[in-house]
């Protein structure tokens, strides 16, 4: 299975000929490194428990192979404990299944586009909740047959008054514009059924997360999902998992984004690190750091070709990787943050990402609550052109095109080995607050 040692990881997700310009991948699969079918399968016991500490290891040393990345990443993501048999996690799945079968079913009897195969780009309701008649959003809807079995004439002529359906309806298009844009250099996406199955996961996790509901840089992170389990209701728990660690960066409220509390945590960590690189931006009126907003939004999707940015977030997991995750998902139900969520039964330090014990072990240090790695890893790429910004930067413009001008060339292992050190910097620079 292994073809060649040192095979590039992007020959597994075919890009479009005409897009000959996208970044070339720097991650390679090694024989002995990056944790192949053969180790996977031989981590599980009889059973089905999976003797997870050896598999972390392996898999921020080399990366996951492509062919079992998807249900690697369902483990490591938290959509299974690896304290389970095989029996336990085919219910779990199958009871997953059911309820995403239920949930789609739901939002198809507000809008039968849901699950019909089609991607719908321009607005359907107003926000009074009026349909909207323009021939060409029934055009886009389908023929004028589909667009009557559609709901929208007749049945569905009447104005809806429940503010949630009407706010649920409004993000449908803004979805089907987003997800006919993402990744649009990879040859899966030249299938419509691949670009459906996209929307249809983002329309209903809009449905049951009301709170955020949709915004754009979801579709980036679903995306990725949708290529690596060919279930469509696999693909939407795994995603909904990793919203669990991020839907805080979406939620939005009159005063602040969400992300803005990892952009204020950065600020501190290069205030801390590189005092002299934070006072240069703050003199060029950067210092919300708003320039980093991408970055966390999207986790480096721009910043590195397609099988980088995969191979940068199972690093990331697996440092990260908690073993209550499962437990403490399943105790919330429904969406809910990490954050949410309480320790479950106390756990071997072995069991838990390299970058999670560092945090363990330093919890009796300060009160605020662990920073996740991401926002090392811009710190990270804020060092790598700390002196370039430092010399060059007289405006934030020029600090968005040097930051800009890395894509393409970071390594995903250097950037989470360069995250770790300034984690582990921090840690010991950063001034101890008072206990609680």
């Amino acid at each position: 299975m292994w073809r060649d040692s040192g095979l590039p990881t992007d020959s597994f997700y075919e890009v479009r000929p005409e897009c000959g310009d996208v970044p070339k991948t720097k991650f390679k699969i090694k024989r002995g490194k990056t944790l192949s079918q053969r180790s996977w399968h031989a981590a599980f016991n009889p059973e089905g428990y999976l003797d997870i500490a050896p598999t972390l290891r392996r898999i921020y040393r080399g990366g996951v192979h492509p062919s079992i990345r998807g249900e690697v990443w369902e483990f490591l993501l938290g959509c299974f404990d690896p304290k389970s048999t095989f029996d336990e996690r085919d219910q779990v799945r199958q009871r997953r299944r059911v309820q995403y079968a239920r949930w789609k079913e739901d939002c198809r009897a507000m809008d039968s586009l849901v699950g019909s195969g089609r991607v719908i780009t321009a607005p359907i309701i107003t926000e009074d909740g009026v349909p909207i008649k323009d021939p060409l959003v029934l055009l886009e809807a389908g023929t004028k047959e589909a667009a009557s079995s559609n709901g929208y004439t007749e049945s569905n002529d009447q104005v809806i008054t429940d503010k949630k359906i009407i706010q649920w309806k409004l993000t449908l298009h803004q979805i089907g514009l987003d997800v006919l844009r993402t990744d649009r250099t990879l040859v899966f996406y030249e299938k419509q059924e691949n670009l459906s199955k996209l929307w249809d996961i983002l329309a209903v996790y809009a449905w049951i997360d009301q709170d955020v509901g949709y915004c754009q840089g979801m579709s980036d992170l679903c995306s990725p999902m949708i290529i690596l389990l060919e279930d469509e209701a696999d693909a939407f728990w795994c995603f909904e998992c990793l919203m669990r660690r991020l839907r805080g960066n979406f939620r939005c409220t009159e005063r602040s984004v969400g992300v803005e509390t990892q952009l204020h945590s950065l600020a501190s960590i290069t205030q801390v690190l590189d005092p002299k690189l934070h006072q240069h931006i703050e003199a060029l009126g950067g210092g919300d750091y708003l320039f980093a907003f991408r970055m966390f939004m999207v986790l480096f999707r721009r910043e590195f070709s397609f099988g980088d940015s995969l191979n940068l977030w199972e690093m990331m997991w697996a440092l990260e990787y908690d073993p209550d995750f499962f437990s403490i998902y399943e105790e919330q139900g429904g969406t809910g943050d990490k954050s949410e969520g309480s320790k479950g039964k106390v756990k071997s330090l072995r069991q838990f990402g390299k970058y999670e014990r560092e945090n363990m072990k330093n919890a009796s240090k300060t009160v605020e609550a662990p920073l996740p790695i991401s926002v090392f890893l811009v710190a990270s790429v804020l060092k790598l052109k700390s002196a370039k910004i430092l010399q060059e930067a007289r405006g934030l413009d020029d600090v968005v095109k040097i930051l800009n001008d890395i894509t393409g060339h970071l390594d995903a292992r250097k950037a989470c080995s360069g995250a770790m050190k300034l984690h582990k910097k921090y840690l010991k620079k950063a001034p101890l607050l008072p206990k609680r």
